[in-house]
């Protein structure tokens, strides 16, 4: 049986590439004008497609700045990168895709042996059906009963799409059964109760006795079904790695106590989610003591940053760096910028903002100056603040800075990179570019 299953599982996923491949091909048709920042002007009126084969260079091809670039060689590390580490600790993976909310990368994670793709709204939950994404896991409450009538729809039309959501109370599963009915859904939708990660912490029930609660409320509703369990550990309050660990106990002992009432009675497998891109290394070592229940636990994960991990936040919480035997994420986004203005000796201006880098987490960070085709390390060039559309640089007396000069910056927060680009070159180490990254936020 577990090799019907194995084998069942691995024909989904390549039906699901086989039509996202499909999918994707209509973005190559894709004109390039105005509506993309960067894109170099006399390149209107090409397909994405065209351009992608003239392998323009990044410095040299007529690229305007400010301009996002992402890392090919180092995309592909990560990606690799985390599929070894799935596979290694018995872990299904569903990266989370409201980091880049591009299904090119969405087809990319698939290849490298993803379950499916995580997301958080339904919206998001739209774009990645209209790619062909047959697995979705909702790791968020769904009670909004548009989307529950659109998602009836969708799993009535499609057998093989699988889509499971949170719930976290009695009056949530009493919204999605009225919704659910009122569109007369034909196939039950899959949730999982969320278990929140303490008191004070974000989403979720707060105790088991009301978790059960909500187990016997899903069980009452013809149009649910209960497949298990999960929760985000990133929000554990105060997080040490023996407060991460007590909780993510908590939350697989609610399953095996799920399991020993007979709550998952008619299933095939039943489904423990937990993992950001912070504590995935304890979700490891906690879903592998998970004892064996009466079916098969699909063991699910679901960090998303990696993707492109960053030189800031998650370079500081990244579990790599608890297990350095494991290996280690590669940042992957450099945002080029020009020196626009210098003022005075301590002080320059470059043409990139808030509206083009990252800043909710960390400023950007000055790393490379490139000055006719070299690149010199940005010794004493430190960003301070943004404006809209400037970067404000202090400068001391070690920093060569000139106007005209372009600066490479690290940048913090994956998720608030991607979203300011609706289309991201992809470059190789060289400045060649290989592709383009379309986004949907």
């Amino acid at each position: 049986m577990a090799a019907d299953n194995a084998d069942s599982t691995d024909s989904t996923v390549e039906g699901a590439i086989s039509r996202l491949t499909a999918e994707l091909d209509r973005l190559t048709e894709e004109r390039v004008d105005h509506r993309f920042k960067a894109l170099p002007p006399d390149a209107d009126g090409l397909t994405v497609g065209e351009l992608a084969a003239q392998r323009r260079n990044l410095f040299t091809g007529g690229f305007t700045t400010p301009v996002l670039a992402l890392s090919a060689e180092r995309l592909e590390h990560n990606l690799a990168l985390m599929e070894t580490y799935s596979e290694r600790h018995g872990l299904a993976f569903a990266p989370h895709g409201k980091t880049s909310m591009a299904p090119q990368l969405f087809a990319r994670q698939l290849e490298r042996g993803a379950w499916g793709i995580t997301l958080a709204v339904p919206h998001q939950v739209r774009v990645a059906r209209a790619f062909g994404i047959e697995r979705i896991f909702l790791a968020n409450e769904l009670v909004d009963a548009a989307a529950l009538r659109w998602l009836a729809a969708e799993l009535d039309s499609d057998p093989s799409f699988r889509f499971i959501c949170y719930v976290d109370s009695v009056p949530g599963v009493a919204l999605m059964d009225a919704a659910l009915r009122e569109a007369g859904a034909t196939r039950p939708v899959d949730v999982v109760v969320e278990l929140a990660a303490g008191d004070g912490a974000r989403t979720g029930v707060r105790t088991e006795d009301e978790c059960f609660d909500i187990a016997n409320a899903v069980a009452s509703a013809d149009t649910l079904r209960l497949v298990g369990v999960a929760g985000y550990e990133g929000e554990v309050p105060d997080a040490t790695p023996e407060r991460v660990h007590a909780w993510l106990r908590r939350l697989t002992s609610l399953l095996a106590e799920f399991d020993k009432t007979n709550r998952f009675a008619d299933l095939d497998e039943v489904v423990v989610s937990a993992g950001g891109s912070a504590w995935f290394d304890a979700v490891a070592d906690v879903f592998a003591e998970i004892p064996e229940l009466s079916v098969p636990v699909l063991k699910l994960l679901r960090s998303g940053a990696y993707v492109s991990h960053d030189d800031g936040h998650y370079r500081h919480l990244t579990p790599f760096n608890r297990v350095p035997q494991e290996g280690a994420l590669e940042p992957a986004f450099r945002l080029w910028a020009q020196v626009v203005s210098r003022p005075t000796p301590e002080q320059a201006f470059a043409n990139a903002g808030k509206r083009d880098a990252a800043y909710d987490l960390d400023l950007p960070e000055a790393q490379v100056v490139r000055r006719d085709g070299a690149d010199r390390p940005a010794t004493g060039v430190t960003v301070t603040g943004l404006s809209d559309q400037h970067a404000w640089i202090r400068t001391d007396s070690s920093a060569e800075l000139s106007v005209g000069d372009w600066i490479g910056m690290g940048l913090s927060h994956p998720c608030t990179s991607f979203d300011k680009w609706q289309l991201i070159p992809l470059v190789e180490a060289d400045g060649t570019v290989t592709d383009y990254i379309r986004t949907y936020f």
